[in-house]
C-alpha cells in the first residue's frame, strides 16, 4: 500500500477517497469504505490525519485502537491501495468546509469519488456536515457517497462504544464490533524473568505506547506463531505481588516452548478472565497461575469446538 505521510510524497491519481479518522476501522468503517472500490480505475485511498485531532485540541496523547503499524496492515487487508495522512495542524484546522475541499480534496488528491459516514464533520470548527460535502464537491464533479451509520446488538457501532467495552474488559463485545479480535502486537523484550522461577515462561511484550491497552487483568487468547495458532494467556498490569511500578503486557503460550526474543508477536484477545490482584505470596501467585491457565485451555477449546 502506497504510504504519503508528508508534501513532497507523490499521490496517486486519480483518487477515490474514503474519509474520516477510522481508529479502529471497525465494521461501520468498514461500510464507508465499500464505496471506494466501485470507482475504476480510481485507486482505492483512505485519507485520514495525524495526530488524530482530539490529541491536537487536548494536547494529550490518545490513546488508538489501531495505531499506525496496525492500521496499514488492516487497511492492506481489506484491499485499499494508497493512505493518506493529512498532517493535523492549526493551519489545517483553520479551512472553512469549501476551501478544505478545493485545497485538499480537488488540488492535492485529485479526488474523482468520495465515502464519508452519516455523522462525518470537516472545516473549521467542524461546521461542515455530509451534505455539506455532498454540495460543495458537486461542484467540482466528484461524486460524495453518504453511508449510512451501523448497529451492533450494544447499539450504533463507534470508537468510543469499543472504548467503553475494552475498559470494562469485554473484548468479545469489542470483537463483534471490530469485525476481528482486539489484539495487542509488540516485540518481545528481556524482561525480570520472574514467569521462569514460577515455572511459567513469559514473553514480554513491549506494545506501542499509543496503543490503548484492555481493562488491566488476565486475558485469554490465541497467538499466531510459524503458521500455528496458539493458546495463550496475558497480563496486562503492574504485577503488584511484586510490587511492579509500570504496566506491562506479557504472554504465557501454553503448552509449548521455544525462543521468541526480538519477535514480533500478535495475542488476539479472546476473553477477559480476572482482574489483576495482590497476592500475599509467590506461591499463591503460581497457584492462580495455573487456575489461569487450566480455565484458558478450556474457554479455547470451547471457542474452536463451536468454530
Amino acid at each position: 500500500m502506497w504510504i504519503v505521510d508528508s508534501p513532497n510524497t507523490r499521490i496517486l491519481a486519480p483518487s477515490a477517497i474514503a474519509l474520516g479518522n477510522f481508529d479502529g476501522l471497525h465494521l461501520g468503517h468498514q461500510t464507508v469504505l465499500q464505496p471506494i472500490f466501485q470507482d475504476e480505475p480510481a485507486y482505492p485511498t483512505v485519507v485520514s490525519f495525524t495526530p488524530h485531532p482530539r490529541e491536537f485540541f487536548t494536547g494529550e496523547k490518545w490513546q488508538l485502537l489501531t495505531p499506525l503499524g496496525e492500521k496499514v496492515e488492516v487497511l492492506e487487508n481489506l484491499g485499499v491501495k494508497q493512505l493518506v495522512l493529512l498532517p493535523f495542524s492549526a493551519q489545517l484546522a483553520s479551512l472553512t468546509p469549501l476551501a478544505f475541499v478545493e485545497q485538499i480534496l480537488v488540488e492535492k488528491l485529485q479526488a474523482k469519488s468520495i465515502s464519508v459516514g452519516q455523522d462525518f464533520r470537516f472545516g473549521y470548527r467542524r461546521q461542515g456536515t455530509a451534505e455539506d460535502l455532498l454540495q460543495i464537491a458537486s461542484q467540482f464533479n466528484i461524486k460524495v457517497e453518504i453511508v449510512g451509520l451501523k448497529n451492533c446488538g450494544a447499539g450504533r457501532i463507534s470508537s468510543s462504544l469499543i472504548r467503553q467495552a475494552l475498559a470494562a474488559g469485554n473484548v468479545e463485545q469489542a470483537g463483534q464490533m471490530l469485525g476481528r479480535p482486539y489484539s495487542l502486537t509488540g516485540r518481545v523484550v528481556v524482561g525480570q524473568q520472574l514467569g521462569r522461577t514460577l515455572g511459567f515462561h513469559t514473553a514480554n511484550l513491549q506494545v506501542p505506547p499509543e496503543k490503548l491497552l484492555p481493562r488491566l487483568g488476565v486475558y485469554c487468547g490465541w497467538v499466531p506463531l510459524d503458521g500455528s495458532r496458539l493458546p495463550a494467556v496475558m497480563n496486562i498490569g503492574y504485577r503488584p505481588t511484586i510490587e511492579g511500578k509500570t504496566i506491562s503486557v506479557e504472554i504465557h503460550l501454553l503448552d509449548w516452548s521455544g525462543n521468541v526474543y526480538d519477535r514480533i508477536l500478535t495475542m488476539d484477545l479472546v476473553q477477559f478472565l480476572r482482574p489483576e490482584q495482590k497476592f500475599n505470596s509467590l506461591d499463591r501467585l503460581k497457584n492462580q497461575i495455573e487456575i489461569d491457565c487450566d480455565r484458558s485451555r478450556l474457554i479455547l477449546t470451547s471457542v474452536t469446538d463451536n468454530s
